[in-house]
């Protein structure tokens, strides 16, 4: 089954090559409705996608679905992958308060924002297919282990009901740290240059000590989302396609929601949620079974819960404020 994971590699640098050798060539800002639209092609692009995961499974391309591990019906995986799709999707939106919040505190320029994404998402490519690999063998090898992942989803649920992203202390990063300490950075950004010289000595630019931070907080979100597609499925090419789908829309969704992230206050409850019946769903997984579909709507639900209450309480916001103008002074 060699060949379908090297197609798909192949497919997804090509697609990343597009982005940023051509369509991305010259650094720019990009606007929100530019970015709405790529946010729509790479949505449509990873549903395009399902369809092969549908037919592929079914019929068996390329040797797909005959591994032990493999899903053997092309209606289930191609449930499995949306589903495994929306999740990391939707554990990727907290992401972005992390993300604004880096680029704020180094006061990154709008125009490098994207080089600095595709590079972060192409290392992410890497470290999590090593992650999901990992994963994969751990379940595989050790039963136990299902219930290890539910409960650190449960954990992870209770802290981030009580962590602020405002009260990260960046300056005091290990990354930040341990690159200074062995390399000297410049004062000022170079451009869209991660290394530039000091003295005729290679050092590196603030604009790659932000590269380092989001590849940083990458893996910590990783260690999030992964283990909650294992609660869907363990079919290791499933849980890689739709986990690289999510995110290589990353970017393009930042720009789309980055002005408008703080207007879905209730998003990170919603999030909490979600990992938490995640988590209940992966340790009762031996016992008791809970369906793709109905998870599925599970989540879609909480997450539309979430959403709405946060429109309700903008508009609710907006009417006292406009009444509170109203008021004779």
């Amino acid at each position: 089954m060699f060949l379908p994971w090297a197609l798909f590699v192949i497919l997804i640098l090509f697609l990343l090559f597009l982005d940023l050798g051509v369509f991305h060539r010259r650094n720019k800002v990009i606007e929100a409705r530019e970015a709405i639209l790529w946010t729509i092609f790479w949505i449509f692009l990873s549903l395009l996608f399902n369809v092969f995961i549908f037919y592929a499974y079914r019929d068996n391309w390329l040797g797909v679905g005959l591994s032990e591990a493999s899903v053997k019906s092309g209606g289930e995986a191609a449930m499995i992958f949306f589903t495994g799709y929306i999740i990391e999707k939707s554990l990727s939106l907290d992401n972005i308060f992390v993300i604004a919040m880096i680029f704020a505190y180094f006061k990154v320029p709008a125009m490098y924002q994207h080089r600095v994404l595709f590079w972060g998402i192409l290392g992410a490519l890497i470290m999590r297919g090593i992650m999901i690999f990992s994963g994969t063998a751990l379940i595989q090898k050790f039963d136990w282990m299902i219930y290890v992942f539910g409960g650190f989803l449960i954990a992870t649920a209770i802290k981030m009901l009580i962590t602020r992203h405002d009260n990260i202390d960046l300056q005091n990063s290990i990354l930040i740290r341990l690159s200074k300490k062995f390399l000297p950075v410049t004062e000022n950004f170079e451009g869209q240059r991660f290394f530039s010289k000091i003295d005729q000595k290679w050092a590196i630019t603030p604009l790659f000590l932000v590269l380092l931070v989001i590849e940083g907080s990458d893996v910590l979100f990783a260690i999030d989302s992964i283990p909650a597609i294992f609660a869907v499925t363990t079919d290791p090419f499933i849980v890689f396609t739709s986990n690289i789908f999510a995110i290589l829309g990353l970017r393009s969704l930042y720009f789309a929601l980055a002005a408008l992230i703080d207007k879905f206050r209730y998003l990170k409850m919603s999030l909490v949620f979600v990992l938490a019946y995640v988590g209940v769903k992966m340790i009762l997984s031996h016992s008791y079974p809970i369906p793709t579909q109905i998870s599925l709507s599970i989540i879609g639900t909480i997450l539309f819960v979430g959403v709405a209450a946060s429109v309700i309480a903008g508009k609710r916001d907006t009417a006292k404020l406009k009444s509170a103008r109203d008021l004779p002074s």
